[in-house]
């Protein structure tokens, strides 16, 4: 553990707030930031207004959330007006893509750390307070990254496998901003599960940029299907997911693990981005509309019922109406049970940046607006078919809609919220669902009798 010590002006017992946006990855980077500063003694504000520390963890991957960043460390200016002891930090992908760029936009901001020097936060707080100077680090490191144990008892759990990605897809900027691959050893990744269990989680789900290609990089090398075969045999863990999978790498040993492990949830996320041959070879994304067809007629055909999610990209440059049509068939053809739906937007630095060809903004709009209303139908279509089932719901607490009823996810990932005793919250109750919407289900717990 960090033996860094973190003190501030106006208090011994320092308050921190983090924002969080993006990825799982992202979720898990801000994660471990909270268990280190719990660890030397801070503790969590209810509101970045009471907090020492501010802690933002941001998100590169499109326009919209680093314009989220900005409009937040806007607001931010004012409360380091009214507390300039409080010390601002910004992490992540937007920090290492950006760098010392954010500094000079925003003088305020005591510290940036990219997205291989999160563990580094700690440290770099103290060394705002001792020097009462800006402090940076940009390193991407070619190691995994030191991680703490989790604090709490989360009742489900991100566990990173991997991090950084090798497939350099032409509108993502991940590859530069995380690093290339590295993957966390079995032993290591078990241990933190076996962790977990112990504290409670009933559930973990574990991320990588493209898990299909873990263990690549050990010596020797490991499959992720055999990682899935050992957290599969932890006591205490009732349920595991895994996320995100790259087509080109789905195998059929994955899939069979997925068939024949029982905790392994029959849900998978497989984005597509596109339907047409012709913009996945500019996407670089290393396979065709056929290829994607044909691994998802082996998981139906394995795992009977499992639900297939996606991500959809529009208006990619050089993107015609026809190729647009191509999605558009692909995804009626397929019918996946929801997806991720975005217009494209260059990102600095990104090869499809300065591709030829942009599509207009008027057409992207009214293209991702047709994309939403047939897949939108789609879901609500799934959904209403699978009325009158009983589903295994872990029960996550109470609904933030409807105080009368509990929320939680089936095994496919799908959100059901039930009347019910908050006893319930934690535990594994089989519902039928009785009403099927865009969101997900409305149901009714079934009597253990039944």
């Amino acid at each position: 553990m960090d033996s860094t010590e973190i003190s501030t002006n106006s208090t011994l017992n320092p308050k921190f707030f983090i924002f969080t946006w993006g990825c799982q990855m992202n979720e898990d980077d801000s994660e471990q930031i909270a268990s280190r500063l719990l660890q030397l003694g801070c503790s969590p504000a209810n509101r970045p207004e009471e907090a020492d520390i501010v802690v933002l963890v941001t998100c590169s991957v499109r326009r919209k959330p680093e314009e989220k960043v900005k409009s937040k460390l806007g607001q931010l200016r004012a409360l380091k007006e009214k507390k300039p002891h409080m010390i601002v930090g910004v992490c992540g992908c937007m920090a290492q893509r950006v760098g010392e760029e954010l500094k000079k936009a925003y003088p305020f901001i005591d510290f940036v750390a990219g997205t291989a020097q999160v563990h580094r936060v700690p440290e770099l707080i103290q060394e705002v307070r001792n020097t009462h100077r800006f402090a940076l680090a940009l390193d991407l490191d070619r190691q995994v990254p030191p991680r703490v144990p989790h604090i709490g008892a989360p009742l489900k759990a991100f566990v990173p496998v991997m991090y950084g990605c090798d497939n350099f897809c032409s509108y993502c900027i991940v590859p530069y901003v995380r690093g290339r691959e590295r993957s966390r050893t079995v032993e290591d990744i078990a241990a933190e599960v076996r962790q977990l269990a112990e504290l409670g989680t009933k559930e973990v789900t574990l991320v990588g940029q493209n898990v299909n290609s873990y263990g690549a990089t050990l010596n020797p090398p490991v499959d992720f299907a055999d990682l899935l075969a050992v957290i599969n045999e932890i006591e205490g863990i009732e349920r595991i997911r895994f996320t995100t999978s790259h087509p080109k790498d789905l195998s059929d040993k994955l899939i069979a693990a997925i068939r024949d492990l029982e905790k392994v949830c029959e849900h998978i996320h497989l984005p597509v981005q596109s339907g047409d041959d012709e913009v996945l070879r500019a996407m670089n994304r290393h396979y065709t509309a056929a290829h994607y067809k044909e691994r998802v007629a082996a998981l139906r055909e394995a795992v009977p019922g499992i639900a297939i999610t996606t991500d959809l990209l529009v208006g990619f440059p050089g993107e015609t109406d026809a190729q647009f049509e191509n999605t558009l068939r692909l995804v009626e053809e397929i019918r996946f049970d929801s997806a991720f739906m975005f217009a494209f937007n260059p990102i600095p630095g990104t090869a499809a940046a300065t591709m030829p060809n942009q599509v207009p903004e008027p057409i992207k709009k009214e293209r991702l607006k047709r994309l939403i209303e047939l897949q939108n139908r789609i879901t609500c279509e799934i959904n209403n078919s699978q009325v009158g089932q009983v589903q295994e719901v872990l029960v996550e607490g109470v609904s933030p809609k409807d105080p009368n009823r509990l929320t939680g996810l089936t095994r496919q990932n799908k959100t059901v919220n039930f009347p019910g005793s908050t006893d319930l919250i934690g535990s594994l109750v089989k519902v039928r669902l009785t009403e099927g919407h865009l969101y997900g289900f409305v149901g009714e717990a079934v009597p253990d009798e039944e």
